[in-house]
């Protein structure tokens, strides 16, 4: 399939100003003009590293989720294993590190899933998914000082039942969770 993705009406940045500049939090304000010479002059762009998430497959073919409470939502939820990409790693290093310090899960075929953006609009990273298959556990978790995560292992028709019940809300984990089920 021809890529459809390109810049095309690409806008023209004439200003920049960031207004806070934190670890997790980094957001600009730019005046920009569109391809037909409008100006935006209050454009708002949250900042981001790219992130990674994994659909982990055990050998005998259960799928390991976690179980953590997000503050944002302020609910405890069902999840992929999932992480910042830190500097100097590409998607697949910064998967399979993740999968390992969140789960204590590791080895098995690991390919390239999936890439999402959270929000093109206002948002300037990406979300690179995976799957690998026949991870196994070889170690305890390693967790942030901040991290309180709960793993466990399911059936793939109990995570489909979870999918199809609004059980996973988090989209850019339940858009690869889909497609793997779609392509199963």
């Amino acid at each position: 399939m021809e890529n459809t993705i390109n810049e095309d009406r690409k806008w023209t940045v004439l200003s920049s100003e960031y207004l806070i500049r934190r670890p997790w939090l980094t957001a600009r304000r730019d005046v920009a003009r569109l391809p037909d010479g409008r100006i935006n002059n209050e454009y708002y762009v949250l900042e981001y590293p790219d992130w990674v998430n994994v659909i982990a497959i055990t050998k005998d073919g259960q799928v390991v989720l976690e179980r953590q409470y997000r503050h944002g939502l302020g609910k405890t939820c069902y999840e992929l294993p999932c992480g910042v990409i830190e500097a100097g790693e590409t998607p697949l290093e910064a998967a399979k590190r993740e999968l390992l310090e969140e789960t204590g899960y590791a080895g098995g075929q690991w390919q390239p899933w999936m890439t999402l953006s959270p929000n093109p609009a206002t948002s300037n990273n990406l979300a690179h998914s995976f799957l690998a298959i026949g991870v196994e556990k070889v170690s305890g978790q390693h967790l942030d000082a901040t991290e309180d995560i709960e793993v466990s292992l399911h059936s793939p028709d109990y995570v489909r039942e979870l999918l199809e019940d609004n059980q996973i809300l988090q989209a850019l984990m339940a858009a690869p969770m889909w497609k793997y089920f779609m392509s199963r």
